[in-house]
């Protein structure tokens, strides 16, 4: 059966790393439907919306959807389209890998973010020239959902040491809350985890990353800690992430749109592809997930490599590379 995946690539270099990925998924032999949809900061000066419906819908009814980078128009673009697949949770892996000169090699870390409230849930007002406010939301039930997803993809993955982090000593309410849910979850599965707070974790995380596995996060504490493990592994552009819901699920590297490097075709596709590679397993083809990860693996060992790991090698020489291992 033909499955259809959504493609936008979005802003800047979204164009650059979205085509060199469908040329190593072309290379598999899976029978995928491509779908390009429209977004971004250009699609707004043109159209006067950043999001149009039909790349909402486009999304909503794909069986998975492929997604650049965000511009300007991020909070526009990404925030909705993870709402269009019904995503509650981030899963952000951070690892080193062979012959990349890595602030910490031995990092091998996967943050698993609550992905629907939090601060990013968009409630903020202004009470008069001098006073805004922003309201954090936490629930209950999103807690036990994003808990619950991240101790059984820790038991699923084979990671032994799993950490919720949170800053309940100042947000006792809310990161009590988040906490109370957590340990809820656990008590019920026989999941065994340590609590941290967030800003000491960041510390630990610089000095010690093999002491942690999985990192079970509230929205804004995942968002920030999976960007400072980036720079322990060579830099955002080795980073994917999927976006997870029920039944659907869009996946998109971790960097953003580059606009200083867009266009020049020197952008590193790994980020993209090991999202693509997410999207093979969300799809039930891990054989083929293994395939990619492994090629891209062998490339950044052996090169060529884009300019952020020291070669000169184009996008597409990359891509090419990737689709020669496969």
């Amino acid at each position: 059966m033909t499955e259809q995946i959504a493609v936008i690539p979005g802003d800047g270099i979204g164009h650059e790393v979205v085509p060199a990925t469908l040329d190593v998924l072309e290379a598999l032999d899976i029978d995928f439907e491509f779908v390009e949809g429209e977004a971004g900061d250009a699609v707004l000066e043109e159209r006067g919306e950043a999001l149009p419906d039909e790349t909402y819908e486009l999304a909503e009814e794909s069986d998975a959807t492929l997604f650049g980078a965000a511009g300007e128009t991020a909070a526009d673009v990404i925030l909705p389209l993870r709402e269009a697949v019904d995503s509650f949770a981030n899963v952000r892996p951070a690892r080193s890998y062979p012959g990349i000169d890595a602030v910490k090699p031995e990092t091998d870390l996967v943050f698993i973010r609550e992905n629907t409230e939090g601060v990013y849930a968009g409630i903020e007002s202004q009470l008069s020239d001098d006073v805004t406010t922003l309201t954090r939301l936490i629930t209950d039930s999103a807690s036990r959902r994003i808990a619950e997803y991240g101790f059984e993809y820790a038991a699923e993955n084979g990671f032994d040491d799993v950490t919720v982090a949170h800053k309940a000593n100042v947000m006792r309410t809310t990161d009590g809350q988040f906490l109370e849910a957590c340990s809820a979850v656990a008590d019920e599965g026989d999941y065994e985890y340590d609590e941290a707070l967030m800003d000491a974790l960041a510390m630990h995380l610089i000095m010690h990353p093999e002491d942690y596995g999985v990192v079970i996060c509230p929205n804004l504490a995942g968002d920030m800690l999976s960007d400072l493990a980036a720079g322990l592994v060579g830099g955002l552009g080795l980073l994917p992430s999927a976006n997870v819901g029920p039944d659907n699920a869009l996946f998109e590297p971790v960097h953003g749109s580059a606009p200083d490097i867009a266009g020049q075709e020197i952008a590193n596709p790994a980020a993209m592809v090991l999202s693509a590679a997410m999207m093979l397993e969300h799809l039930g083809y891990g054989d083929d997930a293994a395939r990619v990860r492994s090629a891209v693996e062998a490339v950044m060992a052996e090169g060529p490599r884009t300019p952020d790991l020291g070669g000169d090698a184009s996008t597409q020489d990359v891509a090419d590379a990737i689709v020669d291992q496969l």
